[in-house]
């Protein structure tokens, strides 16, 4: 099976059809999409002006695309070797019981689903690498009560999402499902009272 660099040689081979330069960027978000594969697909076509089923794309489009989801994988991966350095030094140190943070990691295996967006249509605007900067920050910093991609205050506790874990709280305003490592006991609390009417009532019985 392919990995990520070798597809994203495809999507810039000139010697390959616009069709299968557009399938080896699809075939990229298998390997990394922040906001999970159908949200992360409709945000690069809206950030580069190319249809989301436009089979003939122009290949420099399909570049420019690419280009953005390079730069995010690339902060992401650093991001990631980091975490694994921290972990292993509290091992050898005798931390060993796994934090909230390292239940949420486990979560963004490769970096999918990173900030994770239920609603292919409802994404933060960002170029990917700003948004997942943000994240990070927001993860190596004291907790707070916004949403750490957009600073919204207006975070839902949603469940039935198409994601690991099934329920988290979502902002509102982006989109996206905050980590909870990133939110106080206090603002995981509110998000929870203010969860959709159904999912309330489905819980209650």
């Amino acid at each position: 099976m392919a990995g990520f660099r070798s597809l994203a040689e495809q999507v810039r081979d000139p010697r390959l059809t616009p069709e299968q330069r557009r399938t080896a960027l699809r075939r990229c978000l298998e390997k990394f999409a922040p906001y999970g594969h159908r949200a992360t697909w409709h945000h690069l076509c809206g950030r580069v002006g190319i249809g989301t089923e436009d089979r003939r794309p122009a290949p420099d489009r399909l570049v420019e695309a690419l280009a953005e989801l390079e730069e995010a994988r690339r902060v992401w991966l650093a991001y990631d070797v980091a975490f694994g350095v921290r972990r292993k030094r509290e091992k050898r140190l005798g931390i060993r019981q796994p934090s909230a943070l390292d239940d949420w990691h486990r979560c963004t295996w490769g970096g999918c689903g990173v900030a994770w967006c239920d609603d292919p249509l409802v994404h933060p605007a960002a170029p990917l690498a700003d948004v997942l900067r943000r994240i990070i920050t927001a993860l190596e910093s004291e907790p707070g009560s916004v949403c750490p991609v957009c600073d919204s205050p207006r975070i839902t506790w949603r469940g039935g999402l198409d994601h690991v874990p099934s329920s988290g709280p979502v902002c509102a305003d982006c989109g996206i499902v905050v980590p909870e490592p990133v939110l106080t006991e206090q603002a995981l609390a509110a998000s929870r009272r203010s969860r959709r009417p159904e999912l309330a009532s489905a819980t209650a019985r």
